[in-house]
This record gives structure tokens, C-alpha cells and sequence, in this order.
């Protein structure tokens, strides 16, 4: 795995068959869309700029070439405004170019990886961890080192047992 010269933003670019992401936060508010949300929250419609974002074009042309993008989120009910916003419209939204979605629920099963850190994993090679502050403000990612591959494979197969498809999970728990 030689991943000390590329970054995030390169594998997103350079991953040939799968890219995972998995989410812990109840909020990612301060980490983009901050608009949408502003906006999700009076009830107003989803902004243009919004609707047309740059990566519905990043997964669509993934997704066109063959290749999967999907991520489980981790969440419990009842749902956070800021995972309102994130399921209805966002996961919704990128459903319509072939992100998949899954949820682990844990409000009555017990977190089967509660020291799962937010990451992206492309390709069984590289990892990606996500650092968020306590307000769900993206600091950046750090790409780590091959020692670290297995115990994120397996957080990755761990969260996908536990998960159910989005479409399943929101027509039972969706608003």
C-alpha cells in the first residue's frame, strides 16, 4: 500500500473497484451543505447549487465506470435534525447517481463496533480516517499505513453484518 504521496481527494480519483465510508456522528453540520440544512430546517426547498452538488458527478461517473461507492451509517432513534437532513435529502439525493446507502441502527441493539472511528476505505488498500470536532467540523483525513488495513476491514464487515439497506430502513423509521 503506498499511499504517503496521495491524498483523499486522489483516491476518490484513483480507486479501481470500491470505495466504503462509514459514519459515526450524529452531526456534520459544520462540514458543508450548511446551506441545504439552513434551508431543510425552515422547510424551505433543496438549494440549486445543492441539487447539482460536485459529488453527484464523482459518484455517477464511479458508479457509470463500474465501480461502488456505499457507506453504513451508525445512528439511533429518534434522529438528530442534522441525520433528518443527511437521510432525507442527502442519502436520497445521491441514491439518484448509485450511492449505496446502509444503516446500523443501535437503538435497541447494542454498537458492535463503538470504537469505529469515521473512515473511508478504497479498495481493501487505503484507509482514510475522518477527524470531525465536537461540533461535526471535517478537520481532515489521515491516510494510514498498511499495519492499521485489517482492524478497518473489519470494521467495514463487522458494520456491513449489522446493517440493513437505507431504502428497508426508511420506509419503516423514515419521515
Amino acid at each position: 500500500m503506498t499511499t504517503s504521496s496521495k491524498t483523499l481527494g486522489d483516491w476518490f480519483q484513483d480507486f479501481d473497484r470500491e470505495a466504503f465510508r462509514l459514519e459515526t456522528l450524529d452531526d456534520y453540520s459544520k462540514s458543508g451543505g450548511v446551506d441545504a440544512y439552513r434551508a431543510f430546517l425552515a422547510g424551505e426547498a433543496q438549494p440549486e447549487d445543492y441539487k447539482t452538488a460536485g459529488w453527484l458527478t464523482t459518484v455517477g461517473a464511479a458508479v457509470q465506470s463500474g465501480k461502488r461507492i456505499y457507506r453504513v451509517h451508525i445512528l439511533a432513534r429518534p434522529l438528530t435534525d442534522y441525520l433528518r437532513f443527511e437521510l432525507s435529502w442527502g442519502y436520497r439525493r445521491n441514491m439518484t447517481v448509485g450511492e449505496e446507502f446502509f444503516i446500523l441502527d443501535t437503538t435497541s441493539q447494542e454498537n458492535p463496533i463503538p470504537d469505529a472511528p469515521d473512515f473511508w476505505l478504497f479498495d481493501d488498500r487505503a484507509v482514510g480516517a475522518m477527524n470531525y470536532d465536537g461540533q461535526g467540523k471535517y478537520l481532515g483525513a489521515e491516510l494510514l499505513g498498511e499495519d492499521q488495513l485489517s482492524r478497518f476491514l473489519t470494521y467495514r464487515d463487522t458494520a456491513m453484518a449489522h446493517a440493513v439497506p437505507f431504502s428497508e430502513w426508511w420506509a419503516k423509521y423514515g419521515e
